[in-house]
């Protein structure tokens, strides 16, 4: 039997996974993660606090609207045949609008209202939602990096129903996205959040002592340290065919053995890959996309990780 032994707001703007053992009167947790020290109301919050999330997430909001809509309109608008790249991006961009709209919107009427404010369903309706959207963007990118590691590591592939295999890629991505966050339907439910109080919130129930930890390293193992290593291993190979491209062209160059627009030549017997100036540019947009993945979301993890196994870790800088 699942026993509320934490509370846990998951916030993916402020970044914070909150713990407050129930057991522990003289401590209560704020809605956005701030606990007051003794003796002071555990069910308040620090409204200086509150002001700032709100504004983060009120910005944080408009622009990944106006960003991924201006991108699909874009798309939308170009005359250019649709790519595999176009495809993936699109997608991509459909994804960080979940995350907008049912992960950051949510949150921003969460921070707003304090409490969590409606039925049970539409709690953990909610909670699915927002793990969702995380989980869509991230292999939505890690889909789009394996598509550009066939691309150049294995052309020949690219020839073989491309267009299908990009289909297959995306949905399977989509359909995994929504199976994985399933869980949260059976952690988070709404609940007193002491008992006795009256007062009711979205929370976890974990199974004490390793529930919180569990739950903890499989959203950082599944969402963050699987993708990087995935990512990690693709521009690897990446990184190796475009070397052997530059050094074959390199050599073959003042022979007259590469073509004026740099590529190699048709009849070449070599078995170094044809690289075009196209490809590597879609290469370097991804690697800046997945760079900045790896930039914004390390610290997140990195602490909650820190939060859950280490004993002394403390919330409230003490």
């Amino acid at each position: 039997m699942h026993t509320p032994v934490h509370a846990l707001l998951f916030n993916r703007v402020n970044q914070s996974l909150v713990f407050s053992p129930t057991d522990e009167p003289i401590m209560g947790i704020l809605g956005n993660g701030t606990i007051l020290p003794n003796g002071s109301d555990p069910f308040g919050r620090n409204e200086e606090v509150a002001k700032i999330e709100i504004t983060v997430l009120s910005i944080t909001f408009v622009v990944a609207v106006i960003g991924n809509v201006s991108v699909l309109l874009a798309m939308y608008n170009t005359k250019k045949k649709t790519s595999r790249m176009h495809l993936f991006i699109r997608h991509l961009s459909i994804a960080d609008l979940v995350v907008a709209f049912f992960q950051v919107l949510p949150q921003l009427c969460w921070e707003i209202t304090f409490r969590f404010y409606g039925p049970d369903f539409l709690c953990r309706i909610v909670k699915h939602l927002q793990v969702m959207g995380m989980f869509a963007s991230t292999y939505m990118m890690v889909m789009m990096t394996l598509d550009r590691y066939i691309a150049i590591c294995h052309p020949l592939k690219t020839l073989q129903q491309p267009t299908q295999r990009s289909y297959i890629m995306i949905i399977s991505t989509w359909m995994c996205s929504l199976v994985l966050s399933m869980p949260q339907y059976f952690i988070f439910s709404l609940s007193e959040i002491k008992n006795g109080s009256d007062v009711y919130d979205c929370w976890g129930h974990f199974i004490e002592p390793w529930g919180v930890k569990a739950y903890i390293t499989w959203i950082t193992v599944g969402i963050f340290l699987i993708p990087v290593f995935i990512l990690m291993i693709c521009y690897g190979f990446i990184c190796h065919s475009i070397w052997k491209n530059i050094r074959y062209k390199t050599r073959k160059t003042p022979a007259g053995g590469a073509s004026k627009n740099g590529l190699m030549g048709m009849n070449s017997v070599s078995n170094v890959t044809t690289i075009s100036r196209a490809k590597l540019r879609t290469v370097k947009m991804t690697f800046v996309i997945v760079l900045f993945y790896i930039i914004c979301w390390s610290p997140f993890f990195i602490v909650q990780m820190w939060s859950v196994w280490d004993e002394s870790f403390a919330w409230d800088g003490k």
